[in-house]
């Protein structure tokens, strides 16, 4: 008897519970209850302060591309032209520059013997000369040093990076081939210099800003390249091979910089239990 009251009792309170919760959750509670006596009232947290110490947005966004890691970051670029990324593109420039080469003396003979735009070669030789972009690139880069815009920011730092590893190449290739230029001024034509440089930027260029900026930018390119035939500084095949060292430079130039820097060697040790909570061991996470 005993016991069938309890459960008499017992089922009772858990027909009733949802009912009394209801009740209770209509039932409004009174402002006195809501605080403490004394509280005050609370007041928004005034951060203004701190901000003027946090650093701007956009600088937070350099990623690999500081100051500290350019160094670094060329030597990663010169080894990572030769990545298997590349493979196809160099492969296919040295094709199209061996085909080229097929061509030479017609190329020649069209912009020289009968010469076509000689302001139009003169132009190019200038805006493609290290005169001209070698302090261009130096002032882009301290212009992109100071600015705010992480995009500009991005855009010179790689500029200086992909001219510099389209120089190098463009270089020991110059000096290794020692092809003799069209007027015999020198043993220096292959492959052409101030179109590596042109080409470097303009795939910098595409990357950062776009199709139509890069459309722009690799029509110039494509014309200071040009402008070396009418010269009659370079051959047709040291032009295609130029092009082939620029844009590759720049393309990889973009792509590793634009990688997350990684936060280096760490060994970490935790200790672990497993699901049941019986065992305890130690964690070991090795990142690299």
């Amino acid at each position: 008897m005993f016991v069938s009251t309890r459960l008499i009792l017992a089922t009772a309170a858990l027909a009733c519970a949802p009912l009394c919760s209801a009740q209770l959750a209509e039932t409004p509670i009174s402002d006195d209850l809501q605080a403490f006596p004394g509280d005050a009232p609370a007041r928004p947290l005034d951060l203004s302060a701190l901000a003027d110490d946090l650093p701007p947005l956009e600088r937070l966004g350099d990623g690999r591309r500081t100051m500290k890691s350019f160094v670094p970051n060329l030597g990663r670029n010169l080894v990572g032209f030769f990545s298997p990324a590349n493979a196809r593109p160099l492969l296919f420039g040295a094709a199209l520059a061996g085909a080229g080469s097929t061509f030479d003396q017609q190329a020649r003979s069209y912009f020289v013997e009968s010469p076509r735009a000689r302001g139009f070669g003169q132009a190019g030789a200038t805006l493609g000369g290290a005169t001209v972009m070698g302090p261009a690139t130096l002032g882009l880069f301290l212009a992109g040093r100071a600015s705010h815009d992480s995009r500009f920011r991005a855009l010179t730092y790689d500029g200086m990076q992909a001219t510099l590893v389209a120089g190098t190449y463009t270089s020991i290739l110059k000096h290794a081939v020692s092809r003799t230029r069209p007027d015999a001024s020198s043993d220096l034509s292959f492959p052409s210099g101030h179109t590596s440089q042109a080409f470097a930027w303009a795939a910098v260029v595409d990357h950062h800003y776009g199709r139509k900026a890069g459309l722009a930018a690799f029509a110039t390119a494509g014309l200071i390249g040009v402008s070396r035939l009418e010269r009659n500084k370079h051959y047709l095949s040291d032009v295609l091979a130029g092009a082939t060292i620029g844009w590759v430079a720049g393309k990889t130039v973009t792509r590793r910089n634009g990688e997350s820097p990684r936060e280096g060697r760490r060994l970490e040790l935790a200790p672990m239990t497993d699901p049941s909570g019986s065992g305890v061991g130690l964690g070991v996470h090795l990142s690299f």
